[in-house]
């Protein structure tokens, strides 16, 4: 990826590999305490969101979190 992206002039940003990503509630910010690997959707008890997909959730996540990352980056 990283070849590719230098290639077509795109940027790469990794974000730390232990980020929670698929246990936060991407429309709350809530954070489960555990989630088994099986569990594929879940419920929000926060917000009440229901049938989160645990993987569209996680990308959602990883995405916000890598923009707040090199946003944090560009004020340093």
């Amino acid at each position: 990826m990283e070849y590719k992206s230098k290639w077509q002039g795109r940027t790469i940003h990794k974000i730390d590999r232990w980020f929670p990503s698929s246990k936060i509630c991407s429309h709350c910010g809530y954070i489960a305490q555990s989630m088994p690997l099986n569990v594929r959707k879940w419920d929000c008890p926060n917000c009440e969101t229901k049938d989160i997909d645990r993987d569209i959730n996680a990308s959602i996540n990883i995405l916000r979190q890598g923009l707040k990352e090199i946003k944090a980056e560009d004020v340093t």
